[in-house]
């Protein structure tokens, strides 16, 4: 990664920034401009949105869906990470149970992992690309309480406001006013969960003000690893400071945390369904991370040739470091406003996780798989016989004994360097004219990022069990003498995939939008956004090698660098454009349609791999929305309509001959996504509520071709993988008084339909629903929150195993190899204001 482009970066952005706010003009108050985030029990039609939007609007009157959270909407919500978090809204389909980050979110079926959904803060993404190298946008944006309000907008205008979205998380951060203010919170929890909340904000004289605070924590997690799933923390500050000429904030993030991620665990013996492995592998605790692996070994060899070993550990888990400097900037210069944004971001990411492969395996079926090659190795081998790691064959392993099962897995470990320079400016202006009056929007977003990455993966061997033990598959001669391994201390391959490269990227992007206030009672916006995209990057090219260990197998099919390098420059180009109209009938009644355009070029890891595929991918959405408020009651009811084409569902399969993932299935064609999302809140009376989501969709696949063979018309009126044709929440909840405490007992159903795990629909992932419950107690300044999830201990699957069962699933009609959702939890919080 260029040291010098990075740094030409950092001064472009803040340059570009003031030059072109110095000459603006205007009396700014020093109080925060109202966004999002009434109190939970305000008219909804009162509550107000940033996002996607030329200016402050409310939310009844934009013309695409949107959702804003305040503090305490969240807290009512309890959610368990972001995923679960945004899961609670329509249109937004999750599988919350890898953690506590990196989560898959689909928004309105998209078929994708992260749902095209871009994440920002305060209008402005802490980095460019929706994802890094293996983490996404959750990773980067923590919930505290330096989190103001949570607005995610579906759809909509989102393509003209963010590049390749689809979906906007926007977080607004804290900011201090006149008036001194802050809250700490204790959380603990019984998945051995202890973290602490704080931040305080006010004035450091009549027109400075500060804002900062962050967390800390530790959690055992929910699944138990025989080590701590999740360690850091987070610290966020920001100043800002009120002149004759506008306000400026310059803000400041550092991120430090370990974040442990759970995999798929077999849960039914593959030889025979019916029998359950919940007495190795607890549904709900069970999770193939163990202390076997925490000093896991690996072995390559770089480009001169020279053996490179390192000893890896699984607690490392996602270690996410990066830093984040911010200046922004609002303001007018005369009939026009002035928003300028610029981010500086650098980070690190250092990645140790457990994979999922093959099914688990007959113990003597597998171990005859490689008694060919250890006779060809080790000479007169008589047999193959498992023994605990490391001992040499002296502490002797009976499958039998247990689960009559073993099974691989692969030790994953990345690295990355990353940093992403952005800057935003824009300007807004309303025209009065003879035909009613327009608020223009035109902006320019300009960025330069870039990232190292390399991986590096290790096949293991190990026994069906929760924390599972690395094995190794001894030769033996007909005396019972050792002739040699098949394992080396439990890896039954050395580097199967070997990857590095890297790339420098930068992109600019021209915006547009224009909001027509027909009369009082009809808007209608357009807006275009034009992209440019250069990436520079190179991938080192690799073989495979004998390490020549004669002791074991293990080193024999080793991927290394051979020296050279295959360079890519791309130079992608995007247009974007949505066009929408909004209609009150009343004040309380109203409705919109939308029809938007969205193109996603490739990312910048396809410009540091080998071979790759320069793929853009074009969304078309169509949406119809009706709304209405009655008191503080709303109802939200939106028809969509979407197609991705082309839709790239080509994936690389796990091949467990060989261990390496060398089995391109490539899938072409289009995503088809009809449905209707419903949100809404009932106040029966004054203290009783109920909300309410609702998704309704068919997901299809269209038009498939494959380049291998195999019969895409099986594959055409599909449901897509792993999306579900229904899912949602209700979520009651009752205040009442006790003295002056001020008590508000909730509750929550949550339901998610059947999905499949392969493009072919033969193995089903059962639907499944969750009941959780919770109560909060408030008196004066302090508060007590109780909630508890999962209560019944309901289970599900999410995921399947997608390293092997994509194409063909598992051989069984229900999934009986998935990630389970967690099991029954409980959290308590208390907070003190001031």
């Amino acid at each position: 990664m260029s040291k010098k482009r990075t740094t030409l970066g950092m001064g472009c952005a803040i340059g570009a920034l003031c030059a072109l706010t110095a000459p603006t003009f205007a009396q700014v108050t020093s109080q925060e401009t109202p966004l999002a985030g009434q109190p939970a029990d305000a008219a909804d039609s009162q509550v107000v949105v940033v996002t996607g939007s030329a200016r402050p609007q409310r939310r009844f009157d934009v013309s695409y869906a949107v959702n804003a959270l305040s503090q305490t909407d969240v807290q009512k919500l309890a959610p368990q990470n972001m995923a679960d978090l945004l899961g609670k809204l329509p249109g937004i389909q999750v599988e919350a149970t890898g953690g506590e980050v990196q989560n898959v979110t689909r928004v309105r079926g998209i078929p994708t992992d992260d749902g095209y959904a871009l994440f920002q803060q305060d209008g402005l993404p802490l980095m460019t690309e929706i994802n890094g190298y293996f983490f996404r946008g959750d990773s980067m944006n923590r919930y505290d309480l330096m989190t103001k309000t949570l607005e995610v907008v579906r759809g909509g205008p989102a393509p003209i406001y963010a590049s390749q979205a689809a979906a906007i998380v926007n977080s607004t951060t804290v900011a201090g006013t006149n008036k001194t203010r802050g809250k700490a919170q204790v959380s603990i929890g019984t998945t051995g969960l202890k973290r602490l909340d704080a931040y305080q904000a006010g004035p450091i004289d009549d027109r400075t003000f500060y804002a900062i605070g962050g967390f800390i924590r530790q959690d055992d997690g929910h699944r138990d690893n025989g080590f701590p799933n999740d360690r850091g923390g987070q610290i966020r500050a920001n100043i800002k400071h009120v002149t004759d000429a506008g306000t400026w904030k310059l803000s400041a993030n550092l991120l430090n945390d370990h974040n442990v991620f759970y995999l798929p665990i077999p849960v039914a013996d593959p030889r025979n369904p019916a029998v359950s492995l919940d007495p190795y592998i607890d549904y709900f605790k069970g999770t193939m991370n163990s202390p076997s692996l925490r000093n896991v070994r690996q072995k390559s060899l770089d480009g001169a040739g020279v053996l490179q070993t390192d000893q890896r550990d699984l607690a490392n888990g996602r270690h996410l470091k990066f830093g984040n400097i911010g200046l922004q900037y609002e303001g007018n210069m005369g009939e026009w406003q002035v928003s300028a944004k610029a981010g500086l971001t650098k980070g690190k990411l250092d990645f140790d996780a457990f994979y999922s492969t093959s099914n688990p395996a007959d113990p003597t079926t597998f171990a005859n798989g490689f008694l060919a090659a250890s006779r060809a190795a080790f000479g007169p081998v008589e047999r193959l016989g498992y023994a605990l790691s490391g001992t040499n064959g002296a502490q002797a392993y009976n499958p039998a004994s247990a689960s009559g099962l073993i099974m691989q897995g692969q030790f994953r470990t990345l690295t990355s360097k990353f940093y992403s320079n952005q800057a935003d400016v824009n300007f807004t202006r309303n025209f009065q004219t003879g035909f009613g009056n327009h608020d223009v929007k035109a902006g320019f977003y300009a960025s330069t990022y870039g990232a190292t990455s390399r991986s590096l993966y290790n096949d293991m061997l190990i026994e069906v069990n929760g924390q599972p033990r690395t094995l190794d598959l001894i030769a033996y001669s007909a005396t019972g003498a050792v002739l040699g391994s098949v394992t080396d201390k439990g890896v039954l391959r050395y580097t199967t995939t070997l990857n590095e490269g890297d790339v420098d990227a930068r992109m600019g992007a021209l915006y547009l939008n224009d909001t027509w206030e027909v009369s009082d009672r009809l808007r209608v916006d357009a807006g275009l956004r034009t992209e440019r995209y250069h990436y520079d990057g190179y991938a080192l090219l690799t073989n495979q090698v004998n390490l020549g260990d004669p002791a074991t197998l293990a080193d024999n099919t080793t991927r290394a660098f051979t020296g050279e390098r295959q360079a890519h420059v791309i130079k992608p180009k995007t247009t974007n454009w949505t066009v929408g109209a909004n209609y009150d009938f009343s004040t309380t009644i109203g409705g919109y349609v939308r029809v938007s355009h969205l193109e996603v070029p490739p990312t910048m890891q396809v410009a540091s791999s080998v071979s790759p595929l320069v793929l853009t991918t074009k969304a078309d959405q169509y949406e119809v929305g009706l709304k209405t408020t009655f008191g503080r009651s709303y109802l939200y009811i939106t028809g969509f309509y979407a197609q991705f084409d082309p839709l790239n569902t080509s994936f690389v399969a796990f091949n467990p001959i060989t261990g390496r993932n060398d089995q391109t299935v490539p899938f072409f064609g289009k995503a088809v996504i009809r449905g209707a999302e419903i949100d809404g809140a009932w106040h029966l009376t004054k203290r009783f509520v109920v909300s309410a989501s609702l998704t309704l969709q068919d997901p299809q696949y269209r038009n498939f071709v494959s380049a291998t063979g195999a019969d895409p018309s099986k594959v055409v009126g599909n449901q897509i993988v792993r999306e579900p044709k229904v899912f949602g929440n209700v979520r009651p909840s009752y205040s009442f008084n006790v003295g002056d405490d001020l008590v508000d007992v909730f509750g929550s159903y949550s339901h998610t339909g059947k999905r499949y795990v392969d493009l072919f629909n033969t193995t089903a992932l059962p639907s499944y629903h969750s009941i959780g419950a919770g109560v909060t107690v408030t008196r004066g300044d302090w508060q007590l929150q109780l909630t508890g999830d999962n209560l019944t201990n309901a289970k599900g699957l999410t995921e399947g195993n997608p390293r092997t069962d994509t194409l063909s699933g598992q051989g069984n009609n229900a999934a009986i190899y998935g990630r389970p959702v967690f099991g029954r939890s409980a959290r308590l919080v208390v907070s003190r204001a001031w």
